[in-house]
């Protein structure tokens, strides 16, 4: 089956214990415009490819979401994900835009959900984490396209996820992909 719809795709992607599980269990239970997934449901130690960016793993959800999306709704992809390794896919043109979203927080609030939230003790795993949200916060303006940030610091999930509604809904309805001015955005 060739796909012959072509909606939009919304990526909300972020470090591990920055919030971003819960700001989607949020999204599912509310959802009504639009269908949310999670991209570690079909994680097999196959897919585990970072010599070429996960591109088997990357490739396989574009398909999914796209196969969904011929229902008629745009499909909200959750997990860690950044532009460059999607856009230069050849299932890119299976959607009309891919909208991204990540959501970040300080670095102190960062390793108190990594070590009390979620009790990780292993150093290696908390620098990776800490490092990736670093670097969304640093980088994620510059990404083509450019990675809205959320940062959820201070948000409960309900918060968290009721801004990231609107986000989307705002560009359901043609607003800008650039991030909204308001806070909680950065």
């Amino acid at each position: 089956m060739t796909p012959t719809k072509k909606l939009p795709l919304f990526l909300v992607s972020g470090a591990s214990c920055v919030g971003k599980t819960s700001l989607c269990e949020e999204l599912f239970r509310s959802e009504t415009d639009y269908i949310v997934l999670e991209s570690d449901l079909i994680w097999r130690k196959e897919f585990d490819t970072p010599e070429n960016n996960y591109r088997d793993f990357r490739q396989t959800w574009l398909r999914i979401c796209s196969n969904v999306e011929q229902i008629g709704l745009p499909v909200v992809l959750c997990g860690c994900v950044t532009p460059e390794q999607l856009e230069t896919l050849p299932e890119r043109d299976l959607f009309t835009e891919l909208h991204y979203l990540a959501a970040v927080c300080g670095d102190e609030e960062m390793h108190r959900r990594i070590c009390e939230g979620r009790g990780v003790t292993d150093p290696a795993w908390i620098e990776s984490s800490m490092h990736f949200n670093r670097w969304l916060r640093e980088n994620g303006a510059a990404c083509e396209p450019p990675v809205a940030l959320l940062d959820t610091t201070h948000l409960t999930p309900s918060q968290a996820a009721e801004a990231v509604d609107q986000w989307i809904l705002e560009r359901l309805r043609g607003g800008d992909s650039a991030a909204p001015t308001h806070s909680p955005f950065v």
